[in-house]
């Protein structure tokens, strides 16, 4: 039975250990940008769906002031009902992890 109960325990850190790490690695900026790409272009170069402006050429507080006024509803024109879906499950600590990304992208 003691040998049951170390295997389980074992697996259960395994799991833990294995979710945290994925944790990490969601927050990493590149990885957070991934969802951005489509619209803003692998080096955040284009205009989203025409309309946008071009984010790698924005100062980091003002892509965070950006996207927080996307969630909170007070930014934004006619892209503002589809960027705040795309930006909603993000906490305040992505927010900042993923503008210091971006603007590692500037020309």
């Amino acid at each position: 039975m003691r040998s049951i109960n170390k295997i389980i325990l074992a697996l259960g850190s395994v799991v833990l250990l294995s979710s945290s790490i994925q944790a990490n690695e969601v927050k990493t900026g590149a990885n957070l940008y991934k969802k951005c790409a489509a619209c803003h272009g692998v080096n955040a170069e284009k205009h989203a769906l025409g309309q946008s402006a071009v984010l790698n050429v924005m100062e980091e507080e003002d892509i965070v002031a950006a996207l927080s006024g996307y969630q909170e509803g007070t930014y934004g024109r006619g892209m503002k009902v589809l960027m705040k879906n795309q930006v909603s499950a993000l906490d305040v600590e992505e927010i900042k992890v993923l503008s210091a990304y971006i603007v590692t992208l500037k020309p």
